[in-house]
Order: C-alpha cells, then structure tokens, then sequence
C-alpha cells in the first residue's frame, strides 16, 4: 500500500477503474455507453469513447488482470517519469491503442471493446525501456527478461488480432489495443525522456561484457 501512497496518479487510476468497472458490472447499459465502439464514433461522433472505454472491463477476471499488471509497473514508472509525463503515457499510449482498433474496425457496426489495457500496455513497455534485463516472474515463479515479456506480449497479441474472427464482439477485449499500447509506450518515453534510450543501451553493454 506504501508504494501506492506515494504514486497518487496510479492509485487514483487503479481506483477509477476499480470504481467504474465494479459499477459496470451491475449496469449493462453503461457498460455498453462507455464501451469502444468506432461505428458509432464515426457515425455519431463519439468520441469521448477514446477515453470512457478505458475505465470499464469485460470480467472481474479482466479487470483484476489489468490492474495487478499496473499496481506491478506503475508506481515505479511514476517515480521515474513524473506526474505530468506519466499521465502523458498512461492516455497517450491509450489513445494510439484506441486509434489503431478505430482504424481496423471503424466500419464494423457490431465491434465493441473495452479495458486498460491500451493504457496499462505502453506503461509495461515503458518499464522495458529503462529496465529491459530486469526479470519478470511469470505466474510469480519463471523468470524471464522484461524485453523478452515484452516481445512476447505483443506477438502473442498479433497472433490474438489474426486468429479470433470475433475482434471483440465476442470478448469485448481489443487486441489491437495491446500492440498500439506497446508502440507508443516506446515511442512517448523516448520523447519524454530521451536519456532512457542510453539507458537501454547501456543494459545491453553491460550484459555483453
């Protein structure tokens, strides 16, 4: 809890989440008011569903996934980047999840998405920016490096994106957003601190001796 107490933006998003979605779960409708839905964002001009369908999920399943994934990353990515450039990546990385699934599904009037896990994807890439050695521990006992997690994350999600013919009409998760999430996770803390591409590097130097 201490680590939380000293991250305020990634305790108030986790508890957003938490709060919507827990509130989602007993109303249907707002579920689907909130959710990701490119027809009708092009049709209706919705667009504050960029942003609403970040803070609803699929499951209680889905929604403990995405949050004990960013209660692991967050507070510590907070600590690095700041407050403002934090919620630059934690939205930024959101909004490109978000506009890559626009993209693929804005004529498919039956597509509807939602979850963090755009948002909380460019915050685990973000991590493998600056700690890409460091060992994850899959299902808390295999450890693996961070870049290898990473690479393995968004394959995993490419595989996702061409094998389930229900994009997330079925599922309500967009695959399309985990690897538009990882994309500009690298590419917004590049720009917000570029001194985390030596840091990248210098990993790798120290590895190869």
């Amino acid at each position: 809890m201490e680590r939380l107490l000293q991250a305020p933006i990634t305790l108030a998003l986790l508890l957003s989440n938490l709060g919507v979605s827990l509130y989602a779960f007993t109303d249907p409708s707002l579920l689907r008011e909130l959710s990701f839905r490119p027809h009708r964002i092009q049709t209706h001009r919705e667009g504050y569903r960029f942003l609403t369908a970040g803070f609803v999920h699929a499951s209680g399943t889905h929604l403990a996934f995405n949050m004990i994934t960013f209660y692991f990353f967050g507070p510590l990515l907070e600590g690095i980047l700041g407050i403002g450039a934090f919620l630059l990546l934690y939205f930024g990385s959101e909004l490109a999840a978000h506009a890559l699934t626009f993209t693929a599904h804005r004529d498919d009037p039956n597509y509807s998405a939602v979850g963090a896990s755009g948002a909380i994807s460019g915050v685990v890439f973000a991590f493998c920016v600056f700690f890409p050695l460091r060992n994850l521990y899959l299902f808390f006992a295999l450890p693996i490096p961070a870049v290898l997690f990473a690479f393995g994350y968004v394959f995993g999600s490419i595989y996702a994106m061409g094998g389930d013919s229900r994009g997330g009409v079925g599922d309500w998760i967009a695959h399309e957003a985990h690897v538009g999430g990882a994309l500009a996770g690298v590419v917004l803390t590049i720009l917000l601190e570029p001194r985390s591409v030596q840091v990248f590097l210098e990993s790798f130097r120290q590895l190869l001796g």
